[in-house]
């Protein structure tokens, strides 16, 4: 796409709801003008001009009129086209009388005349004079913007007052707004972070959204991979054109209000006592009449920060190296004079200084970094701490820098520095410190074999001996041992963790091993003592309040909490719980944390049956692990997969297992088989699986192993796996593993009854897609039985649970229809095959039969289906 296309594309959204408003305006005789109010690029000429658009399609006549300060130096200047050949309007009275005359014609008696006048605020007095005689007489109804960040004047007074004029305020788009055009514009999903980002740059109005957007697809900066719409680089390319737009609003302040606005562009937010060291409180004020700068109280502390995040870029973009080396030394001169009074005021010092010198003092730097490191601004921490020189780089700056890197998503080069760090480290404080960062970095950042982060560990045994140590040290092998798939192990490690925790520095371990012992609960089908110890843990973090472990984030929590109720079977407030999450992770800007819980927000989906959602929750965790971390890169794209080829999109299916392939990481097992289903290869899918579970059985996967079994009950194995699903429901606690056990006995039964209640359970939990499926088998065994009320009835349901589920394709929900419903398992996939393209020898040789009984097959299939060839048969399938 290029930006031309995002001019063309830009459709009009949010605006909907005024534009009913001027359709019953319109229609009502009483009204006399529809004014629209707003600032600068929020949009009113494009609704003005859609609303004419609707008045001309409904049969009106449609002037149009634009007001500018030099037509209003001549009387009637911007309205002069309007008025009839051969009406003086020398003497107002009997030239505005003629032109009312000429307007009442029979046609305009039925339909009056709509005139869209743009900035009507800018009119002369007897384009206005006019304009209201002939709103007072019926004849015209005015549409027509107004400049609200504008003077009114006296033109706005004389048209805008009486019952009879409507006026709208636009205002700026709100985030849901701004997501909906950019998906519209993009023609696809766009990322969380990217939209965030759009929003926070553009302010949401949209004609800065839109040259944002048009630069940065021009620029090649904003990318898509065919699932989803990324960002790329941190900084926003502009056009010129919304340059031109914001220095022209940038042009009415003074070279003294100059002064103000660079000083900001380079240090927002500043309070307004320490702003007043600099300005004049006059100039302030005019600022802020202006609106170039906001005011704004914060809690205790009134801030000052410009008015639209975008002055910012075009003031810098427009600053000599020389003006902003003296504005920020002036600027750092003044701070310490006053003295460093807040925490903050630190970190400030230390980056004004360093921009406008190239050094700082050491300290301060050290200081400054970890006070932005704490906010989780990782660019500048790591700007500051690059800057302290290497001689001077000890074990807690090294440490410091490695944990910074990591959070960031830089997880080589934080290995680099770690490894480092671990060979400075002089006492066991130092050692249990770095160890446990590098853990963490290696298994989720690096995806390390399992021997190499033991190795780490085990390194630190020798170095480590009291009590306290010993125990961090299990902790931390309990929390590795659950990432690489060792849950017992894990579990294990954490039995004799107490329900809460003691005071002191231990609250950080016991936030640690609770996370470790939630999360293996979960996956070891213990759903409700996890959901427990992801609430308890969630409860404890906020007292909190160091970083000394990525554990002791709430959205990490958070995304726990969000695992354990997923396989505890309440999938409607996992889903909450997990957006919550990743709402925290969006602020913060989390690399590492904001791919995983993308992933498991995915994940949920999918067990919901709603491919779409989990599709773009999968293609978000797949962008942002992209440049960072292989691990997640793997797991999201096997994700990707499954439910792509649940939607039937086979070729974006193949292309996500194909760029995983390389990648290190256990089998894409569900993405595998649901491949092959969408290819019509139900045998190979129900081999896929069989395996997998058996795996998964050995290696004590017992939630993945429900999983799979599952979904080969879903293919037609109900009565292979009824048996051991019913085992797990016994073993296992949560009602998730209970309704899949009861929905393999009825599928293998054959019981509609029992169908139709656990389809009543599934949906319950947010189990749209399994209760779809098992009211769309209902309805074949009820029509079977001559039941052609109740099968109909289950049809229904199955069709309103199946529309929920964004475009699944499942063999299941096919048999509601009447036809297919009476096809044999072996019948199904051979149509499917068939319906691909496949000549009856490759399906015979696919399914190692012969071609005799692939032809008897299709016969039957045409017999029973009423047809007659294979592109029929294609038809059909495909519906």
């Amino acid at each position: 796409m290029d930006s031309g296309n995002v001019y063309q594309r830009w459709p009009l959204v949010g605006r909907e709801a005024q534009l009913e408003e001027f359709g019953k305006v319109l229609a009502d005789p009483r009204f006399s003008a529809f004014l629209v109010l707003g600032e600068a690029g929020v949009g009113k000429s494009r609704l003005a001009q859609e609303c004419a658009e609707r008045a001309e399609s409904a049969g009106h006549a449609v002037g149009r009129a634009v007001a500018t300060a030099a037509a209003a130096s001549v009387p009637l200047g911007a309205l002069a086209h309007l008025v009839p050949d051969g009406v003086g309007v020398s003497d107002p009275v009997e030239g505005f009388a003629e032109v009312a005359r000429r307007l009442r014609t029979p046609a305009s008696v039925r339909s009056r005349t709509v005139l869209l006048v743009d900035d009507v605020h800018l009119l002369d007095a007897a384009s206005v004079m006019l304009l209201r005689q002939l709103m007072d007489a019926g004849l015209v109804l005015l549409l027509a913007t107004v400049r609200s960040d504008a003077p009114g004047g006296e033109a706005v007074a004389a048209l805008g007052h009486g019952d009879a004029v409507h006026q709208v305020d636009l205002e700026p788009f709100g985030r849901a707004q701004v997501e909906t055009v950019l998906e519209r514009v993009l023609g696809g999903p766009v990322g969380r972070n990217t939209v965030g980002r759009l929003f926070t740059a553009s302010g949401g109005n949209p004609l800065y959204l839109r040259e944002l957007v048009a630069g940065a697809v021009a620029g090649g900066t904003l990318t898509g991979d065919g699932e989803i719409w990324e960002l790329t680089a941190e900084r926003l390319p502009a056009t010129r054109r919304l340059t031109d737009l914001v220095r022209a609003r940038l042009s009415v302040a003074s070279p003294a209000d100059r002064g103000v606005l660079d000083l900001l562009s380079l240090c927002e937010p500043l309070s307004l006592t320490r702003l007043a060291l600099e300005a004049e409180s006059e100039t302030l004020d005019r600022l802020e009449q202006t609106g170039l700068i906001v005011v704004a109280q914060e809690r205790r502390r009134t801030s000052v920060r410009l008015a639209h995040p975008l002055y910012g870029e075009v003031l810098r973009a427009d600053m000599t190296a020389i003006r902003r080396r003296e504005t920020l030394v002036r600027h750092v001169t003044v701070t310490r004079e006053r003295g460093v009074r807040r925490r903050e005021d630190a970190l400030h010092l230390a980056t004004y200084e360093l921009a406008a010198t190239g050094t700082a003092d050491h300290a301060l730097l050290v200081q400054a970094a970890t006070l932005a490191a704490h906010a989780r601004e990782y660019p500048r921490a790591l700007a500051l701490l690059r800057a302290v020189p290497e001689e001077q780089q000890g074990f807690e700056i090294r440490l410091l820098l490695g944990r910074t890197l990591y959070e960031a998503g830089d997880f080589g080069p934080a290995e680099e520095v770690l490894a480092e760090a671990d060979a400075l480290a002089a006492d066991e404080s130092q050692v249990l410190a770095v160890v446990m960062l590098r853990t963490q970095n290696l298994v989720w950042g690096l995806g390390a074999p399992r021997r190499e982060v033991l190795d780490v560990i085990e390194a630190a045994r020798s170095r480590v001996t009291s009590p306290f140590g010993t125990r961090a040290l299990a902790v931390n092998e309990a929390y590795t041992a659950f990432a690489v798939g060792e849950f017992a192990h894990s579990l294990a490690l954490c039995a004799d963790l107490p329900a809460e925790p003691d005071e002191g520095p231990g609250v950080q371990l016991w936030l640690m091993a609770a996370t470790a012992k939630a999360l293996s609960l979960a996956f070891l089908g213990q759903g409700a003592q996890a959901v427990a110890w992801a609430r308890r843990a969630l409860a404890v973090q906020p007292a909190v309040e160091t970083r000394e472990a990525t554990a002791t984030h709430e959205s990490s929590h958070l995304s726990v909490l969000a695992v354990a109720l997923t396989e505890y079977g309440d999938l409607p407030e996992a889903r909450a719980v997990g957006e919550r999450a990743y709402a925290l992770i969006e602020a913060a800007n989390e690399h590492t944390d904001r791919w995983m819980v993308a992933f498991y927000l995915g994940r949920g989906a999918w067990r919901a049956g709603h491919p779409g959602r989990a599709r773009r929750w999968f293609a978000e965790a797949a962008r942002v692990a992209r440049p960072h971390s292989a691990v997640g890169l793997q797991m999201a794209l096997a994700g990707l997969a499954g439910v792509a080829a649940l939607q039937g999109d086979v070729a974006a299916a193949e292309a996500a297992l194909a760029e995983r392939a390389p990648l290190p990481g256990s089998a894409a097992h569900l993405g595998e088989a649901w491949l092959h289903v969408a290819r019509g290869e139900l045998t190979r899918a129900r081999t896929v699986l069989r395996e997998a579970a058996g795996e998964a059985a050995e290696r004590g996967h017992i939630a993945f192993e429900a999983v799979l079994l599952t979904d080969l009950a879903r293919l037609g194995g109900a009565r292979e796996v009824a048996g051991r699903l019913a085992e797990i429901a016994d073993r296992c606690e949560g009602r998730f593993y209970r309704a899949r056990a009861d929905l393999a006995a009825a599928w293998a039964a054959g019981d509609a009854e029992r169908l139709l209640a656990v389809a009543d359970d599934l949906e319950r939990m947010g189990a749209d897609l399994l209760a779809a499926e098992a009211s769309s088998t209902a309805a074949t065994l009820l029509r079977r039985a001559g039941q052609a009320r109740p099968a109909t009835a289950a049809a229904l349901r199955a069709r309103t649970l199946a529309d929920r589920c964004e475009g699944a394709r499942t063999p299941a929900l096919a048999a509601a229809d009447e036809g297919t419903a009476q096809l044999t398992g072996r019948e199904q996939e051979i149509a499917l095959l068939a319906a691909r393209g496949m000549l009856s020898k490759e399906i015979a040789a696919r399914l190692t039969i012969s071609v005799r009984t692939v032809d008897n097959h299709l016969q039957r299939i045409y017999a029973k289906l009423g047809l007659s060839t294979r592109r029929e048969l294609a038809e059909r399938v495909g519906r």
